[in-house]
């Protein structure tokens, strides 16, 4: 990873007129250039190349219903471990005839089949309703033998001298319809009956036991038969018409016994036929389907690669023989040979007699900003450029965010077992990365997740080595070199007693005796504070002043890091007048609260601690001029402070209205100088005859020209505004300075509260478990583990580990970037065929 962005520059393509197809394809292979359009004012349905976009829509079309059905015959599509060239233009036909040809087979055979899966759901809706009605036949008949059962009608009584119902002597005739209807109908089609029909009908329905798909729809439904008698045409009309409207299936129903019997055992000899010639077309459409699954990749991929060269096509002019196309493209200088091979190899696969070429042009556009990054700081960047993408040349703050990102997340994380946790899953994630790659999980989750993991890894690396510090690992301490701390010389020096033990809840060890306290734990914090009463208030004062010396370190190096912009900007001026009036501001202040952190710390031993003084009474007086009744930290330090105090008060003046100034007197006051210099470099070059003025080195030149040499100055200067302008930055950083230092204690408030909830998640649960000492205790162990285990990862990985995570990006978006890290450029984003976005891939076709 590069410090700052690359030089890149503007280049013209001429592209041979039988070449130009094979030169884009070369380039889009490698990822070289970002190409600029040449036609703004033509729209996309104007353009020369329309015709051969919408053959690959066309057949980005095909591939699509292609898929589909290979997606749903459950048929994987192999890919190929290379992707495939873009076809030459002369093969696209045959692609476009190979697709065409495919579509109709498979829609041919598609329809068939559903005609086939259609006839053979009606012959079995058919079979259910020919044995269902039949039950329904010999229960009316019981029901006849019974006697009567409508007497509420009397017209269909029967007559005992003529044996006729009143229906029949009136001519009317018995009729049947019977069919399916869906479930969720039936108590509206039966109400519906009812009114119409005015109870002149007779329905009887029974569900059907197996489930049967709607080939409309594609759903499995439940579906009841029913059977309805009626007197008369005019009801039977009412009938069909309501059946209609319910959209009820419909089928004859047969007049006697023989006759249904008849009907059953042909559909038996139907329904197998169908089944039989249903298998072979399956089987056809599988084989048409595997075949075709085979090359379905390389054509997805070389539709894509054809689309994408003619877009491009399309961005690029002619020239006025026509003869020529011509493109502008964003190149870095250092591809610039790699771009002539480009479209050599392109020229020379396209036969051209005149070789394609490139001509760098300069331009006064802004360039794209192109960092190159790798699969492990590829993480880090894009954290950066979340905030903004940097401006053209200017320092990264990436390279140093892979260090500082995961140290500040470690700060407020530090834990060693959890960190060796989150540690390990990032390592397993690392090491099954190739594997976790070919999977390609729709899970948005999963994949934040694993796109990080190589941030994961080193959060929780850094975890580890803070918990180490801290001495903290599930909220226990390591005892391993040994504790400085002895309790039996309070014994040896008669301090203690057994009576003192008997007679006291809670003991002091006092440092002052000889050989209580032998010196200071090697690494970390000493393990015996983890079993002391004031260990949180030992603790809260260590993180606070640590998280201020960390803050105040991290935002000194950001001002640091903006020196480079002004050089490489060529502009002296801001680090006279920004540089230095934001740096002394920050360290006399800041920097100064550092150094007393660290002098009492230095300063003042065990015997001494108590006639410590208060670093932030100190550090109060300091601005309201007060304090000589208190005792100093050192010798001279009023003097000082009063010193600092001043220098920090006068940089505002400076950092407000020293540039405003300066840039009002380079347009009004160094006019006429700058016309002096521009003759004498006029002159110089002409004595040399050179067709471009070398830079000039002279201190005093450069200090007049600097502003020249990067932005040539408007050619009316506003005072007002660029004076309102630089009080704003004046007012933002002399604030930011405070309320940014003050930011830094979430450090010290997130790294609390992540060890006191770990402590009791402890105390709560795994001390509960481990407090039982019967053999129940042992089985109860196993289930309170898992729940501790569960709530660790759950509370204090995932959701503290989040908090954390955004507060270390807060941290390093307002407090840290914004002391010189712009973000207001443009990414550099080249034609590339491997960034291209493959519609069939989000839909999971592919």
């Amino acid at each position: 990873m590069v410090f700052r962005s690359e030089e890149m520059c503007l280049a013209q393509l001429f592209l041979q007129s039988g070449s130009e197809y094979d030169c884009i394809s070369e380039l889009g292979e490698l990822g070289l250039v970002e190409f600029r359009d040449l036609n703004p004012s033509v729209s996309s349905f104007q353009r020369r190349f329309v015709s051969e976009i919408k053959r690959c829509e066309e057949m980005e079309r095909i591939l699509g219903y292609l898929l589909r059905e290979i997606h749903k015959a459950n048929i994987a599509v192999p890919e190929e471990d290379e992707s495939p060239l873009a076809p030459p233009p002369r093969q696209v036909l045959e692609i476009m005839e190979q697709l065409q040809r495919l579509e109709m087979e498979l829609s041919e055979v598609a329809r068939n089949k559903e005609k086939l899966q259609r006839n053979l759901l009606e012959l079995t809706e058919y079979t259910h309703m020919l044995k269902i009605t039949r039950t329904f036949i010999h229960s009316r008949s019981r029901h006849e033998a019974l006697g009567p059962q409508y007497e509420e009608f009397p017209t269909m009584e029967t007559d005992s001298v003529t044996g006729c119902t009143g229906m029949q002597r009136l001519g009317a005739k018995l009729g049947f319809v019977s069919g399916l209807i869906q479930r969720v109908k039936v108590e509206a089609f039966e109400r519906m009956l009812w009114r119409v029909c005015k109870g002149y009908t007779i329905l009887s329905y029974a569900e059907v036991d197996e489930n049967l798909a709607d080939l409309d729809t594609g759903e499995i439904s439940k579906s009841v038969v029913f059977l309805i008698s009626f007197w008369g045409d005019q009801i039977g009309q009412k009938v069909q018409k309501i059946c209609d409207c319910y959209h009820c299936h419909l089928y004859p129903h047969p007049e006697n016994d023989e006759e249904r019997a008849d009907v059953l055992d042909s559909l038996r000899t139907r329904i197998q036929d169908l089944n039989n010639v249903l298998h072979r077309t399956e089987d056809y459409l599988r084989q048409v389907l595997q075949k075709a699954s085979e090359s379905a990749f390389a054509w997805v991929v070389q539709v894509k690669k054809m689309k994408a060269i003619y877009h491009i096509l399309n961005l690029c002019s002619f020239d006025v023989t026509n003869k020529c196309l011509i493109a502008e493209v964003w190149c870095p200088v250092s591809d610039l040979a790699n771009l002539r091979g480009a479209l050599e190899e392109g020229s020379r696969k396209g036969d051209a007699t005149v070789p394609s070429f490139v001509n760098r042009i300069p331009c006064s556009d802004t360039p794209p900003t192109l960092l190159r990054t790798n699969k492990f700081t590829s993480g880090f960047q894009s954290i950066v450029e979340a905030y903004g993408v940097g401006d053209y040349r200017e320092v990264s703050p990436a390279p140093y965010t892979i260090i500082t990102f995961p140290f500040l997340f470690a700060v407020m994380f530090g834990d060693l077992g959890h960190g060796a946790v989150m540690s390990l899953f990032a390592l397993w994630m690392v090491l099954t990365e190739k594997r976790q790659k070919k999977t390609r999980s729709s899970n948005e989750i999963w994949a934040t997740f694993f796109n990080g993991r190589y941030i994961i890894l080193m959060m929780g690396l850094f975890s580890v080595y803070t918990g180490l510090i801290y001495n903290d690992c599930f909220s226990k301490s390591l005892n391993i070199f040994g504790s400085g701390w002895s309790i039996k010389a309070m014994f040896t020096n008669q301090q203690w007693t057994n009576k003192t033990l008997q007679a006291n809840a809670l003991l002091t060890l006092d440092p002052n005796i000889s050989g209580v306290f032998g010196g200071p734990y090697p690494f970390g914090i000493d393990p015996m504070w983890n079993l002391a009463v004031n260990r949180l208030s030992f603790l809260n004062s260590y993180k606070m002043k640590m998280s201020v010396v960390i803050g105040v370190i991290h935002m000194s190096f950001g001002v640091v890091l903006s020196v480079f912009n002004h050089l490489h900007s060529r502009q002296k001026c801001n680090i006279y007048l920004l540089f230095l009036p934001e740096l002394l501001f920050l360290l006399c202040l800041f920097g100064y609260l550092v150094f007393m952190i660290f002098y009492k710390w230095l300063a003042f031993g065990a015997r001494e601690s108590s006639d410590a003084p208060s670093i932030l009474i100190h550090f109060i007086n300091m601005f309201v001029m007060q304090g000589k009744d208190i005792t100093p930290l050192y010798p001279g330090q009023t003097g000082l402070q009063i010193f600092l105090v001043v220098v920090a008060m006068l940089s505002v003046p400076v950092l407000l209205v020293g540039k405003p100034l300066y840039l009002y007197w380079l347009f009004r006051g160094g006019k006429g100088l700058r016309r002096r210099r521009g003759y004498e470099r006029v002159r110089r070059v002409s004595e040399d005859d050179s067709s471009t003025a070398p830079p000039c080195e002279d201190d005093e030149e450069d200090g007049l020209d600097e502003v020249i040499g990067s932005q040539a100055l408007p050619k009316e200067f506003d005072f007002a505004d660029v004076l309102l302008h630089q009080a704003i930055h004046t007012i933002e950083f002399c604030l930011g300075c405070i309320s940014n230092t003050a930011s830094y204690l979430r450090l010290w408030a997130l790294s609390l509260a992540h060890a006191q909830l770990s402590e009791v998640l402890w105390a709560m649960v795994m001390r509960l478990g481990l407090s039982i000492s019967t053999r129940v205790g042992v089985v109860l162990l196993v289930p309170v583990f898992g729940l501790f285990a569960v709530l660790t990862v759950s509370i204090l990985l995932v959701m503290e580990g989040l908090s954390a995570f955004l507060h270390a990006l807060r941290l390093h978006w307002v407090e840290f970037q914004n002391k010189f890290y712009r973000g207001t450029g443009v990414k550099f984003v080249p034609f590339d065929f491997a960034l291209l976005p493959s519609v069939f891939e989000q839909d999971g076709l592919l």
